[in-house]
């Protein structure tokens, strides 16, 4: 890896979009890239906006992502859009629940889905993936979303 990759996981309390963050990092951390993570939670325990930002590369200084450089948006809510629109590169991943089958975008692994549908995109190895997912999930939690993971990477 020779730049930093910047991405944004942003949506409303409750949708995993911290859960989905940690994994994130975690691949890229057992990848051998450093990174950095912030949150920011407003009010998601009353379903309120939650976003958090992940950078990863051979070093990186600060936690935020600027705006206009983040190369993925990653929205567990297509209507937190507007609020994070102006952090996405020209040309950058936009990733949404409507990119997914209905299977897939609703329920509680919908936020692993929409990692799958990332991964195509950011050059993570599909091992340090897993390993993040197992290492960051309950035991109870980890097949399923595997295999939400697995399934919408998969998608055409």
């Amino acid at each position: 890896m020779d730049k930093v990759v910047n991405i944004v996981v942003a949506g409303l309390g409750g949708q995993g979009v911290i859960t989905a963050s940690d994994i994130l990092a975690t691949a890229a951390f057992i990848s051998g890239a450093d990174v950095k993570k912030s949150e920011v939670h407003g009010m998601s325990q009353r379903g309120g906006s939650v976003a958090s930002d992940v950078r990863f590369g051979p070093r990186v200084l600060s936690p935020m992502v600027p705006p206009g450089e983040a190369d993925a948006l990653v929205l567990t809510a297509e209507d937190q859009e507007s609020a994070f629109a102006h952090l996405l590169r020209p040309r950058g991943l936009r990733i949404a629940p409507s990119l997914l089958p209905a299977a897939l975008a609703s329920g509680k692994m919908a936020n692993t889905a929409l990692l799958g549908l990332l991964s195509r995109g950011i050059g993570l190895p599909m091992d340090c993936w897993h390993r993040a997912i197992d290492q960051v999930l309950k035991p109870e939690h980890r097949a399923a979303n595997r295999a939400a993971f697995d399934a919408a990477r998969s998608l055409p």
